[in-house]
């Protein structure tokens, strides 16, 4: 599952990129959970929680279904 999340990142990269914003994946948890840190001006904006939810999730959970229960950022220093 981890390769093919990371796969779907790779997808989601270039619209976060464009904005001067990246993700990495960090880990995906037996609940379920995608674990990613937003990276570059993503990191400090004020709507990093709203691309992780409505953005982020939104497509792993549409592409996945039930084995994304939710997507969560991880601070850079955690």
């Amino acid at each position: 599952m981890k390769d093919q999340i990371i796969a779907a990142l790779e997808q989601i990269r270039p619209f976060l990129q464009r904005d001067g914003g990246d993700v990495e994946f960090v880990d995906y948890t037996a609940d379920k959970t995608v674990l990613v840190r937003l990276e570059g001006h993503c990191a400090g904006c004020p709507h990093a929680q709203e691309t992780v939810k409505n953005g982020i999730q939104s497509i792993l959970q549409e592409q996945f279904g039930a084995e994304v229960a939710s997507v969560e950022a991880v601070n850079k220093y955690a």
